[in-house]
């Protein structure tokens, strides 16, 4: 497979090379594929998950989002959190 990279890319590389980052150009393009690769698992997931929440709301699965229930929500989110650093001082005691 031959790449092509424009002369700021080819810089860039050399540059990674020349400074120890890297000690050979295929290395630039194996980590360049692996993040791309991390990348594109992470897209999947997340559209797999918009996809099973639109599921869920098809199903009527949903939840009713107002400024009551959103009060409601930091309510419990606060008492809970309240309650682990209750529960993480009595294990420090």
């Amino acid at each position: 497979m031959d790449v092509s990279l424009t002369q700021d890319q080819k810089a860039f590389v050399r540059q990674a090379i020349e400074s120890g980052r890297l000690h050979r150009e295929e290395d630039a393009v194996r980590e360049a594929l692996v993040l791309w690769e991390e990348r594109e698992r992470t897209r999947a997931e997340i559209l797999a998950s918009v996809d099973a929440a639109e599921a869920s709301l098809a199903r009527g699965q949903g939840r009713a989002i107002t400024q009551q229930s959103m009060r409601d929500l930091s309510q419990e989110a606060k008492q809970r959190g309240r309650a682990r650093l209750d529960s993480e001082r009595d294990l420090h005691r």
